[in-house]
């Protein structure tokens, strides 16, 4: 059976570059970044926030280097970071070359507004002779004025054009430890222009939808377009911009990746029907409750959460562990078999016992462990609530028969 990633498009072949110890591109797992909202001059604060986000899920991070306290910052920041540190440069050259020599693993210039030649040319050999990498970070909201001119706006042949012209720049200083974004908060145009870069470069590429803003439409835009991307088999690190605390664009990014098969799942996926007239309990409450007991405990696994056993195991069955409603009851199963039988308030205590100990000691031994008599416990409610609800579905091979004699099967 095919992976979930083995059902995507392949994806592309891009060169590989190293930001700290963190493989990009060159068929190195897609990374996750996000960027501290801190004062990076408050040191402290800054790492609390760096260990957060790695915590969540994120493998680099972004730190802003704006100042001369920042950078002094950054120099005390990278050594203690559990992650490589990249710094944010954009309109000062000496925060470039201070944040060089504070030890950064990475420097991220934006085109539109780091524009002399000379000082473009300046940090690519500094960053060159450190073995540091760049990333060409264009913003179709600081586009270049001449290619809004040139291009008539912010179209996505102006943003590959803002990355050809800088990476012209670091090739006359032989430099070419670059990875290349082209971000816009037009999810169509995002795509677009990640799309034209996969056609131009073979550098790697960061996706992102810039200033997606606050939940949920800001995490609904930066799915739009990296997931649609990284499905065509685009896209070699990625970020969600988004106006929240920080951890939310780590978590956002890794579960994303998971859920598309593209990372090894290292936390919860919980799953849940969205509750139907079927449901003998609150979907919502249990699978909230569920959600909340379970989040700090990181388990690598998929469990659902399902209103009734009409289609709940059989729906769920590719879960690692699931439960589902029937008749004031809980049916617990693992891999769509059920295993026990738990009163209705009793659900969510058993669904965490139960995930615990799966981790712990594996499918075939839980399933080992099994009640005999679940399987015929949840087999009564079935029936019994098919009897009582599911007249439509009881009704089907009567269907089907009419079917057949009016169109003379």
């Amino acid at each position: 059976m095919e992976t979930s990633a083995e059902l995507l498009t392949p994806r592309r072949t891009t060169r590989q570059i190293t930001v700290g110890k963190v493989q990009v591109g060159g068929g190195a797992p897609i990374s996750v970044q996000s960027m501290t909202t801190t004062k990076t001059a408050d040191v402290e604060g800054t790492l609390q926030q760096i260990y957060q986000l790695a915590a969540a899920g994120a493998d680099i991070v972004r730190c802003t280097c704006n100042k001369a306290e920042a950078a002094e910052g950054l120099a005390q920041i990278v050594p203690r970071s559990p992650v490589p540190i990249v710094a944010d440069i954009h309109f000062h050259v000496e925060m470039a070359l201070a944040a060089l020599e504070a030890g950064v693993d990475g420097l991220r210039l934006n085109p539109g507004n780091l524009r002399k030649a000379s000082e473009i040319k300046l940090v690519a050999q500094e960053a060159k002779d450190r073995g540091v990498p760049i990333r060409i970070g264009v913003n179709a909201g600081s586009l270049h004025p001449d290619l809004y001119e040139r291009f008539g706006g912010a179209t996505p042949e102006a943003l590959v054009e803002s990355a050809r012209m800088e990476l012209a720049y670091f090739r006359e200083v032989g430099f070419d430890d670059v990875k290349i974004s082209v971000k816009a908060s037009s999810v169509a145009l995002m795509i677009a222009a990640y799309r034209l870069a996969s056609e131009t470069f073979d550098y790697p590429l960061h996706l992102g939808v810039t200033e997606a803003g606050p939940l949920p439409g800001g995490l609904l835009k930066g799915t739009a377009g990296i997931a649609t991307l990284l499905a065509e088999g685009i896209g070699d690190t990625i970020r969600y911009s988004l106006t929240a605390d920080p951890v939310e664009e780590a978590r956002a990014g890794r579960m994303l990746l998971e859920s598309m098969g593209l990372r090894e799942r290292k936390g919860l996926d919980l799953i849940a029907c969205p509750s139907c007239g079927r449901a003998e309990v609150d979907v919502i409450a249990v699978a909230n409750a569920a959600q909340e007991a379970l989040k700090d405990r990181n388990l690598p696994i998929q469990i659902a959460v399902m209103g009734c056993v009409v289609n709940g195991p059989g729906e769920a069955r590719d879960a690692d562990l699931g439960i589902a409603a029937g008749k004031h009851r809980g049916h617990l199963f693992i891999k769509g078999e059920v295993v026990r039988v738990v009163k209705e308030d009793e659900m969510v205590e058993a669904l965490v016992e139960e995930a615990e100990r799966l981790v712990a000691e594996g499918v075939e031994a839980r399933l080992a462990a099994k009640d005999p008599k679940a399987a015929a416990a949840a087999e009564q409610d079935r029936l019994a609530l098919l009897d009582e609800k599911g007249a439509d579905a009881n009704q089907a091979q009567v269907k089907i028969d009419s079917i057949r004699r009016k169109t003379d099967r």
